[in-house]
């Protein structure tokens, strides 16, 4: 059984690792809402990977400002809160975590090898982060030990069901 604190889940990982299938899937499982922490990012910002172009942390602070504010506000709104979000470092964990403690708000890592990820990345469509931005953000992410990792060499409901074991666990 899941602590009755938690309040949030933030589903975070390089791109093309998942995330949107399984926060949805996790949140409908939970009896949440899920969003998509990258419909949130400003057009200049898409614009800017979709040309190749990696975000500076400039660029992202006011996009991890309007998501803190979105947590603060789907907490009123829903029991649970699933958010899909990169958050490859710490300092970007920090912004979204704000002053919650471990048991309201959880960051869950979907982990896999580069090769399956690439190989994901290139079979998908019309999204506008393009696969030659995965070597960088690979670079980019840094683990700590509060993250929870699970491996996404499985099926999506695999995944989401060992998410929740391990989220009792914690």
């Amino acid at each position: 059984m899941l602590n009755p604190d938690l309040k949030t889940i933030i589903i975070m990982g390089v791109s093309g690792c998942g995330k949107s299938v399984t926060g949805s899937l996790l949140a409908a499982k939970l009896d949440g809402v899920f969003e998509d922490g990258d419909d949130f990012h400003p057009a200049s910002n898409k614009a800017k990977m979709s040309a190749g172009t990696p975000l500076n942390d400039e660029d992202r602070w006011p996009w991890y400002a309007t998501l803190r504010q979105r947590i603060e506000d789907m907490r009123h709104l829903t029991p649970i809160y699933v958010l899909a979000c990169s958050a490859l470092k710490p300092i970007y964990r920090d912004r979204l975590r704000a002053h919650d403690s471990a048991e309201t708000l959880r960051f869950v890592l979907l982990d896999g090898t580069q090769e399956l990820i690439a190989s994901r990345l290139a079979g998908r469509k019309g999204h506008f982060m393009p696969p030659s931005l995965l070597e960088s953000q690979l670079a980019t992410l840094d683990v700590t030990p509060d993250v929870i990792r699970v491996p996404i060499d499985q099926t999506p409901e695999e995944i989401v069901s060992d998410i929740i074991q391990k989220l009792a666990q914690a």
